[in-house]
């Protein structure tokens, strides 16, 4: 008989549990010692630490060639990109999308297949949503290989307040599309390279959802390939 119990895990990302904890003793403490303006506003940032690293069950849609969107959040840009100095050596179409801190900041997967190379950059803290920080600001880049040999790119970059990019795989790690690879504490920005001929299907001003958003389809859907 099957163990109930043996899928459960919390709902809240592992890197927020020693803030959530920090956070609880001293809602406690001060509200022991009878310090309550005080422990209720302790209390009130506690629950938005908790709101802020909270992990969703999801799952991924399934279907030959989909790419899912890496990050909950609002689509700043879709453009075409050269191959010379981006990660994937090739021309490519680049999608950013910028996460508040109000969106779940999970990061997963778009695609099935393997990690090439994982390479942090340190850098600046610029608002997420301007465009320098996607080349000035500290980012950690993650080069994948698809079963189709299609090299993808996620980039995690850190915003005005985010100051914590967390990446739980390593090169030769296997990957798949809409599993969680790591996370960006407090307000940031994601770009997913992909190869060109790809299909895109967002838009600029569009909401995605990680891990459940289809955001294109590779070029072997279209018959077409670089």
């Amino acid at each position: 008989m099957k163990n109930s119990s043996a899928g459960f895990r919390l709902p809240v990302a592992k890197e927020g549990l020693p803030f959530i904890a920090i956070g609880f003793g001293v809602t406690f403490l001060l509200w022991v010692f009878g310090l309550n303006p005080p422990a209720y506003a302790a209390g009130a940032a506690t629950l938005f630490v908790v709101f802020f690293f909270r992990d969703p069950e999801r799952i991924p849609p399934e279907g030959p060639g989909i790419i899912l969107s890496p990050a909950d959040g609002k689509v700043l840009e879709v453009k075409r990109i050269e191959g010379r100095d981006n990660p994937i050596g090739q021309p490519a179409v680049k999608v950013s999308i910028f996460m508040t801190v109000f969106n779940v900041h999970v990061n997963r997967s778009p695609v099935t297949g393997v990690v090439e190379r994982v390479e942090y950059h340190p850098g600046k803290f610029f608002s997420a949503n301007l465009d320098k920080a996607s080349s000035e600001n500290e980012r950690n880049i993650l080069a994948l290989r698809t079963d189709d040999a299609l090299k993808v790119a996620v980039i995690q970059i850190a915003g005005l307040i985010a100051r914590r990019i967390v990446c739980r795989v390593a090169e030769g790690d296997r990957v798949k599309a809409g599993r969680r690879f790591g996370m960006i504490r407090f307000g940031s920005r994601l770009e997913v390279l992909l190869p060109e001929g790809s299909s895109v299907l967002v838009e600029r001003g569009e909401v995605t959802r990680a891990g459940m958003t289809v955001i294109g389809r590779l070029p072997s859907e279209n018959g077409d390939r670089t």
